[in-house]
């Protein structure tokens, strides 16, 4: 390995550090497999050298439980490192293609090669996961890399920024700490690919300037995920499974379901099992648990309040600013053009949307934008299939939440509003990758048939070879 990684501080111009970039880059040394397995191990030893502090920095910025830290950020890291560096030889060789007979005698294959250099910023829901996995996917596709991560987290980034640079290669791998005006200025500069992991509204911005360079993107947003709950489904498990994926971070999760849609007599039979769940998880008051988490920041915190009028906390419902505390919530009565459900939620605020059928539960989900995951509860295969072929989203999980991120051969990404491209696993290196498409012709024979002078004969002589 190289000397460190280096750690940037806030400079108003990024141009020389992408420079520096660049030219690792054209060293040749990243397009090393073994280059990018010492990476990708150092990366897995970075997340357990480093556990401790990195628990204690994220219980400062969203106060989650160790075993939360560990299970959704640190494990999550290492894994995705690991299962990139045990494929990544697979990942990396050629991939014969057929080739016709027009091209005979000849080979074609798909040959993997690294894009250059990339930027990706993360989000501060999971600070720690949202720029590292990214960077594991990178590095394993032999690129060099900017991660920024999330100025919202800043005991994380802080991390992130001191602990980068110990373990990872100092030529090929930077961080840049600090908010918009740096990540600003890094979308002003020719990366060749960004991954962008936040808000539609800034994902917008970030397609927009990246527009500019021609830059490809793969953006991670989010938007509102619906959770299907049918009278035939198991309630006792279904309503555990939505507590702990609506429930888990404080609801800060982007593939967290964000609000329900059941018929009547369902809800009623739901609603005390959603409060059992509540209080096995988290205790009879939420606020003195040390397994539920709190609101990053005083702005999201008013603007989660805000939501609570938009119908009635049938479970739930208290709130304190001083701590950025908001209870686990479920509301009643909500009407479809209530204010919490005009945007992504993110946040411990359950609503629940009188659906009378399946038939309603799919206009109501079909009507608005594509969601980033969506949840179907039901044994009824038929209503199961139902769902899959008419409900387009990211991800879908059926009978459970979540769960999908925990199959690393699964894609994870958006359509249409909730984003673009995915980053998990092979999907991770074939993003951040080239499949450069290659041709090779023997020499000999060399037939006239596709030279001019075009003549019938030829005509009749090529139509016979497709």
């Amino acid at each position: 390995m190289t000397e460190a990684a280096t750690s940037i501080g806030l400079a108003p111009d990024f141009k020389d550090l992408l420079e520096s970039l660049k030219t690792a880059f054209d060293t040749d040394r990243t397009r090393s497999l073994d280059w990018r397995a010492d990476q990708l191990c150092a990366l897995e030893r970075m997340m357990v050298d480093c556990e401790q502090e990195i628990m204690e920095a994220l219980q400062t910025d969203l106060g989650k439980h160790p075993l939360e830290a560990w299970a959704t950020e640190i494990a999550y890291v290492a894994g995705d490192a690991a299962y990139c560096r045990k494929h990544l030889r697979k990942w990396a060789k050629k991939r014969k293609v057929r080739t016709p007979m027009l091209g005979q005698p000849g080979k074609s294959w798909v040959q993997p090669e690294p894009l250059g250099v990339v930027l990706i910023i993360g989000a501060w829901n999971y600070p720690l996961q949202l720029v590292l996995a990214g960077l594991a996917a990178a590095l394993a596709a032999g690129n060099c890399a900017i991660v920024k991560p999330s100025e919202l987290a800043p005991a994380t980034s802080e991390v992130i920024a001191r602990r980068v640079p110990e373990y990872l290669d100092g030529d090929c791998v930077k961080v840049v700490q600090g908010g918009v005006p740096e990540a600003s200025a890094l979308l002003e500069l020719p990366f060749d690919h960004i991954l962008y992991t936040g808000s539609g509204a800034v994902g917008r911005i970030v397609m927009a300037a990246a527009a500019k360079n021609l830059t490809p993107v793969t953006l991670e947003l989010g938007g509102k995920s619906p959770c299907v709950v049918l009278p035939d489904a198991n309630l006792e498990t279904a309503a555990r499974r939505i507590a702990w994926g609506k429930f888990t971070n404080a609801g800060q999760t982007c593939i967290a379901p964000d609000y329900l849609l059941t018929d009547a007599d369902t809800e009623a039979r739901l609603l005390p099992l959603l409060q059992q769940a509540i209080v096995d998880m988290f205790g009879t008051d939420p606020q003195t648990s040390d397994s539920y988490g709190r609101i990053v920041n005083d702005r999201h915190h008013a603007r989660l309040a805000g939501f609570l009028d938009s119908g009635e906390a049938a479970i739930g419902g208290r709130t304190n600013p001083a701590t950025r505390f908001i209870e686990p919530t479920v509301l009643t009565s909500v009407e479809k053009d209530s204010p919490v459900m005009q945007e992504e939620i993110f946040g411990p605020i359950l609503p629940i949307v009188r659906a009378d059928s399946l038939d309603d539960a799919l206009r109501f989900i079909r009507s608005g934008d594509k969601p980033l995951a969506a949840y179907v509860f039901t044994k009824d295969r038929d209503a199961e299939a139902r769902f899959l072929d008419q409900v387009s989203s990211g991800n879908v999980c059926i009978n459970d939440t979540m769960m999908f991120m925990t199959v690393e051969e699964l894609p994870f990404g958006g359509v249409g509003q909730s984003g673009m491209g995915a980053y998990s696993g092979e999907h991770g290196f074939r993003t951040f990758s080239h499949m450069k498409a290659v041709m090779k012709r023997a020499w000999w024979p060399d037939l006239a048939l596709r030279y001019a002078p075009y003549t019938p004969k030829k005509f009749r002589q090529l139509r016979k070879l497709r």
